[in-house]
């Protein structure tokens, strides 16, 4: 069974660190981004989620936002974590990122 509970790393450098889930299956942790669009320091920033209750697959999907501490965005993220044959925790991932705007006109330009 797939646990988040702990330290995740990823290709391109970001790690987070995921609190263990409370009863309602939701958990709280951090994100350290290693890849911005942005000249301002890269601060850890907070995370909020909740997993969906575990299946007897154990291979449960997610979802959490993060609060970027030094941008004005916020990202929400879904993914699933998948267990191989040797035991090895993988989670796999899709996000999509709002940017604040300075008008409803430029909406269309503030998700990546």
């Amino acid at each position: 069974q797939c646990d988040l509970q702990g330290l995740w790393r990823n290709e391109l450098g970001s790690n987070m660190t995921l609190s263990a889930l409370d009863a309602a299956g939701t958990f709280s942790g951090s994100y350290h981004t290693a890849v911005a669009a942005t000249n301002k320091q890269i601060l850890v920033s907070p995370l909020q989620g909740a997993q969906q209750h575990a299946s007897a697959k154990g291979q449960p999907t997610f979802g959490f936002t993060v609060q970027w501490q030094f941008a004005d965005s916020t990202t929400a993220f879904v993914g699933q974590c998948f267990m191989d044959h040797r035991g090895k925790e993988t989670l796999e991932t899709m996000w999509l990122l709002r940017e604040e705007v300075p008008s409803r006109r430029d909406a269309w330009k503030a998700t990546r």
